[in-house]
């Protein structure tokens, strides 16, 4: 067993047990999630997940506190509380987007046969001006938690290839229109006369690549051998005592 101390002062006893794994009895439905900024998941289905945005609503207080640290004399007594004042602001923050993150990837894991996303370019994003946004999202815990947990429980996960064309191919015929700007939340399909919603769109087209891959699988999923937890879950080893 590891014992683990975080930035925030809060300890962890980190250890490994062996576990059988739980498969999920077999449901129908197959869904595409089309993540974003405005709402944090938009399903095929039409429903919308709002984004949180955990960062944002913590930032004036963040900021307070950030400032009262950079006031205090370094090396001293003070300045160490408001070091960890600062940390613990920061770690609320993290548990909050991790607990946001865990409640909807297992209902959607449950809930679904397959469950398909696009791979995004993260890394991209994040020298952007988006980046503080796109950090707020925490779109690569969402989707490793996904991952583990459909690998754990049976289900079918599947990533899109980033550079499908998922926002400009017509989910009703399948006709791919030209590139659109992202201020462009709906548009009318030339060939069919479709009027579709951006988000939504791109979420049945993902969904649809997922099916497909149902349909030619057909095999029973079964549960992976091993899931383990992913290295945020455990914490960190930084600062083990």
């Amino acid at each position: 067993m590891t014992v683990i101390k975080d930035p925030a002062g809060r300890y962890f006893a980190s250890f490994v047990i062996s576990d059988e794994p739980d498969a999920l009895p077999a449901t129908e439905p197959v869904i595409g999630i089309d993540l974003g900024l405005k709402h944090f998941a938009v399903l095929s289905d039409g429903r919308r997940i709002s984004s949180p945005r955990f960062l944002r609503r913590a930032e004036k207080n963040l900021k307070r506190r950030q400032r009262n640290l950079s006031r205090k004399q370094k090396g001293s007594h003070n300045r160490d509380k408001a070091r960890l004042k600062v940390a613990r602001a920061h770690a609320k923050v993290a548990d909050a987007r991790r607990d946001f993150h865990h409640q909807l990837s297992t209902a959607l894991i449950r809930d679904n046969q397959a469950v398909a996303v696009e791979d995004l370019a993260v890394n991209g994003l994040a020298r952007t001006r988006l980046a503080k946004s796109v950090h707020d999202a925490g779109w690569s815990g969402f989707v490793g938690m996904l991952e583990y947990k459909a690998r754990l429980h049976g289900r079918i996960f599947i990533r899109i290839g980033r550079f499908e064309p998922t926002s400009r191919t017509c989910s009703a015929c399948g006709i791919k229109d030209g590139p659109k700007p992202l201020h462009v939340r709906e548009w009318t399909c030339p060939a069919c006369g479709a009027r579709l919603d951006r988000d939504i769109n791109a979420a049945v087209n993902v969904a649809r690549a997922a099916g497909l891959a149902v349909t030619a699988c057909r095999a029973q999923v079964r549960p992976g051998a091993s899931s383990p937890a992913q290295r945020s879950e455990a914490g960190t080893l930084r600062g083990a005592v």
